[in-house]
């Protein structure tokens, strides 16, 4: 009774330290187990190590973008070039956010093209004087790349633009696709020649390079890299057109940091993600983050701004106050609205005309105190679209001014050249309103730029300090403008609504609006937002240095970085081989389903799976086929289990029948089915159960009826029924409408169980489950080893046979059963005797004499528990005799290679902690070379075979 008690109290202590909220991180993938470890990947320099062990920060940031920030113009004498800075490049003005321990890098094309003989002497120039390494493209590679696919063909699709039409240029053509590709790769090598080691950060700015982390993930496996798209992400309908998807998505994710101006564009990548990757994303303390092949890649939401200072030191400027003065007599009286566009189809600009023709149409008496000034810069792409675009433009602003204009006003001011910063500046700082209908745009700094110049310097007396916006919803910016008149471009009427109601709001309410605006852009600058992207990117790449990488696939569609844990390490056969040999007690748990059944089945069918709309009463496992072993697998299970040293524990998710069907020929293998909730000890034909001797099952009654609602709703799931849990999967359904059934159906099963001994398990990988409180596979392992750890007299092994229930004294041989049911011990004398049964509590004790416990739980027949739960109490003793008879095991070994099977290995781990045993002889490994909580991997299931025929000699050609 005394041993007994201190084995409830040790299966206490494990439960207790149990981490149940652990979750594991990895997703399926099952096809890394056919590559090896990858090869080249660089060492980092001792010198770094030194730093990185000193806890320095690395201080070299190389900034890649498609331009590089200069402007360039030939010499006077024309011999050569001279370059300055472009001051209104975000990425020169985002240098000011960059930590000042930082070296900047810029990595880009030069803003003109440079004869090929002068290459050599720019790049000199450049890298001497600001830091700058051009990319040179050939004049063919660079028209397929950026006028080709980047304009053509990207543009469009991040747009919502879909190339219906057959003729169209938007339509998919591989050749463009090949410049783009090669255009990548022309960075990537410019980064690498800039880069010796994975220790510098990598940041990429844009749509043009989205390719480009999957060729420096290639190269240097711990890169640690972010990308940020400046363009809006399209919807997942949207995306998913375009033929190389899975290349575009890939590359992304092999970025540590993937940065979007607004949630809109983060979410419809997530639903990307979700939908043609099955990955799902997590939320922790305000961060989005995505597992990638063992990799956390995080989501960075954050529109850019601008440097008001820039803006503000040219109120200075005499050119500007010179155009000022001109504008303000020029429209004197007037109230001015403008709007700054490029010439392109996706800013609205005709959308804008026609609106403010309809106002002028509704209210006739603004024909003269109105001006709207559109300044059109020069188109960024050619093409048919364009050009029409253009001509519809001019058209409809003489037009206006015909039907509108008198012969002292015209309410239209077209502009339509390349206006200079101190004109635009004028522009804004005379406007009442600003006006933005761009019918989508990622960002759209205009408003930003307009507040600036409408607050003006504090020493400017004669800024208005107050203005307003008009802003199409469209825009990357609205979220951040909570004063504008936020619309729906495409809604002439709503717009022409929009000109009359900023024009007629009163000057209090303008400055109000104003003030907040001003507050947002005088703080969230672009120096704000690269200072709070760079922390980002450092943040989730502090532990690259301890990473495993190892890069698989070769093609950008299929090519991933699996990450793993620096101790992650093949299990070496002749390793385990010599811990056999000289091993005298060895204990094997073996998941079944997917690592000795994925090496070779029968092919027999013995269960279906439930069909979409099938009644759940009709099922009792899922699929169409069988996973019946073969009969080589079944004479090395034979061959294994005959040593009277050797115990083989088999894990499943199937269900008694199905094992009980397929191994009658190896009794001396135990078995453990649905997932830990049953258990048949070796040389038994008696299922015990795992959970609860008393487990209520009388919520699965309850739960099937709501489980075949969700059925009927949701296309392409269905319920498996097994004898102690209820599964909900909808792998098959659409991923968005399953997750959010997911969703709906976990709230209301736990409104419905909530005061039943049940857990719910689930709901974004695919499947809600249903089942007893306290049952997984690590609990059973967990428990057959703590029970032969704790066992009272250790004995050798035996080639005595086998002993049945009524002769257990006689076997020595090590049959670990299970020595505790749910924390309920029962201590045997002999078999007839009396026997006491001491709850975790050790407030119930109950003896098989009797009939009743003190707390009145009723016992019949000489059975514990009710139902699918009821095992006789003499099969307990049975069990419990055998495993009692034997040690301390000196070899462990246990494998496995599905999500579920993280919980052994869990289990594995609480052992050696709690046991204080030698972790030498104990070794857990998974399948394949993916993120585990197991230390060891073995390539494939074909290794794992090889190696259990190896232990006993059994010929490997049967197997093959």
């Amino acid at each position: 009774l005394q041993i007994n008690i201190f084995i409830c109290d040790t299966i206490s202590l494990i439960k207790m330290q149990r981490n149940v909220n652990s979750k594991g991180s990895y997703h399926n993938l099952c096809a890394l187990a056919e590559a090896g470890p990858g090869a080249g990947e660089p060492q980092i320099s001792k010198q770094l190590k030194s730093r990185l062990a000193d806890g320095t920060k690395t201080s070299r940031l190389i900034i890649v973008a498609n331009n590089l920030p200069l402007r360039a113009k030939r010499s006077v004498d024309n011999s050569g070039w001279e370059f300055e800075w472009d001051e209104d490049a975000l990425i020169a003005q985002a240098k000011e956010g960059i930590p000042s321990n930082m070296e900047v890098l810029y990595v880009g094309s030069p803003p003109v093209e440079i004869a090929p003989e002068e290459q050599e002497t720019v790049s000199s120039l450049l890298k001497r004087k600001f830091s700058c390494s051009p990319v040179y493209l050939d004049r063919d590679v660079k028209d397929k790349y950026y006028k080709g696919c980047c304009k053509q063909q990207l543009w469009p699709l991040f747009h919502y633009v879909l190339p219906v039409h057959p003729t169209s240029t938007r339509r998919f053509d591989p050749d463009l696709w090949q410049g783009y590709i090669k255009a990548n790769k022309t960075f990537m090598e410019k980064v690498v020649e800039e880069s010796a080691t994975d220790s510098d950060f990598v940041w990429i700015h844009d749509y043009h390079l989205i390719v480009l982390p999957s060729f420096l993930r290639k190269r240097f496996n711990r890169i640690r890299c972010g990308i940020f798209l400046h363009c809006p992400f399209p919807s997942s309908e949207i995306f998913r057109t375009f033929p190389k998807r899975e290349e575009l998505l890939r590359s992304l994710l092999n970025a540590d940091l993937v940065g979007f101006h607004t949630f809109d564009y983060a979410r419809h990548f997530l639903s990307c993600c979700s939908r043609m990757l099955g990955l799902e994303h997590e939320t922790s303390r305000g961060s989005i983050t995505l597992d990638y092949y063992g990799r956390s890649v995080a989501l960075k939401i954050m529109p850019t701004g601008i440097r008001p200072q820039r803006y503000l030191d040219g109120f200075e400027w005499d050119e500007f106050r010179w155009r000022r003065g001109e504008l303000a007599a020029q429209f004197a009286g007037k109230q001015v609205l403008v709007g700054v566009d490029d010439m392109d189809v996706f800013k609205g600009i005709e959308l804008k005309l026609q609106a403010f023709d309809r106002f002028l149409e509704r209210h006739p008496e603004w024909k003269e105190k109105v001006v709207l000034v559109q300044i059109t810069n020069p188109p960024r792409s050619s093409g048919k679209d364009v050009m029409e675009m253009h001509s519809y433009v001019t058209d409809l602003a003489r037009k206006i001014n015909e039907r509108h204009g008198t012969s002292t006003s015209f309410p239209m001011c077209y502009l339509e050249r390349h206006v200079p910063l101190h004109e635009r500046m004028a522009f804004y700082s005379i406007a009442d309103c600003a006006v933005v209908t761009c019918t989508r745009d990622g960002m759209n700094l205009v408003p930003y730029e307009y507040v600036v110049c409408r607050q003006g310097p504090d020493s400017d007396t004669s800024s208005a300090k107050e203005g307003m916006l008009i802003v199409s919803e469209f825009v990357g910016c609205s979220p951040s403008l909570s004063g504008a008149i936020r619309v729906n471009p495409w809604s002439i009427e709503a717009v022409a609504d929009a000109f009359h109601a900023a024009i007629k709001l009163p000057r209090e309410h303008r400055r109000l609006r104003h003030e907040k605006h001003w507050k947002y852009v005088s703080h969230h600058t672009v120096a704000y937002w690269a200072q709070s992207y760079v922390a980002d990117l450092i943040k989730v790449t502090k532990d690259h240095v301890s990473m495993k990488c190892y890069g698989l696939g070769l093609g950008l569609d299929t090519f991933r970085m699996v990450a793993l844990d620096a101790n992650f390490r093949h299990l070496e056969e002749r390793l385990v081989h010599m811990s056999y040999l000289n091993a005298k007690r060895r204990m094997f748990f073996f998941d079944y389903d997917c690592v000795l059944a994925a090496f070779g089945t029968s092919g027999d069918s013995t269960s279906s799976g439930l069909q979409p709309g099938q009644t759940s009463s009709s099922v009792s496992s899922p699929g169409s086929f069988s996973l019946a072993p073969s009969a080589a697998l079944l004479a090395l299970l034979s061959r294994m289990s005959s040593d009277p040293s050797n115990a083989i524990y088999l894990f499943s998710g199937r269900t008694k029948a199905d094992l009980t069907q397929w191994f009658s020929s190896v009794p001396e293998v135990g078995l453990v089915a649905e997932n830990g909730c049953f258990y048949r000890p070796i040389g038994s034909k008696t299922w015990i159960p795992l959970a609860a001797p008393h487990t209520d099952l009388s919520w699965m009654e309850l739960t099937k009826p709501i489980l075949q609602q969700y059925v009927e709703s949701t296309d392409g799931s269905c319920v498996e029924v097994k004898e102690s849990a209820l599964v909900w999967d909808y792998r098959d359904a659409d991923p968005d409408f399953g997750s959010w059934q997911a969703k709906e159906l976990l709230d209301h099963l736990e409104d419905v169980l909530s005061n039943k001994p049940v857990e719910i398990v689930g709901g974004s990988q695919g499947f809600v489950e249903i089942k007893p409180q306290g049952v997984s596979k690590g609990q059973a392992l967990e428990l057959l080893l703590f029970g032969a750890a704790t066992a009272q007299s250790p004995a050798p092994p035996s080639s005595a046979p086998h002993a049945d229930a009524t002769n257990m004294e006689a076997d020595t041989r090590p049959h670990f059963s299970m020595l505790n049911i749910a924390g309920a011990s029962f201590s045997p004398s002999s078999i007839g005797a009396p026997m006491t049964y001491v709850a975790p509590s050790s407030d119930l004790v109950m003896s098989s004499e009797s009939s009743t416990m003190e707390h009145g739980s009723t016992f019949s027949g000489g059975v514990v528990g009710a139902g699918a739960f009821s095992v006789p109490i003499t099969d307990l003793a049975a069990a419990q005799a055998k495993l009692s008879s034997f040690g301390v095991p000196d070899f462990v070994l246990c494998i496995g290679d599905d999500r579920t099977d993280e919980h052994m290995y869990k289990g594995i781990e609480n052992y050696k902690r709690i046991a204080e045993v030698h972790s030498h002889q104990i070794f857990a490994s998974t399948v394949g070379q993916k993120p585990s909580k197991a230390p060891f991997y073995l390539n494939d299931q074909g290794e794992v075979l090889h190696m259990l025929a190896t232990f006993v000699n059994f010929p490997l050609n049967q197997l093959m």
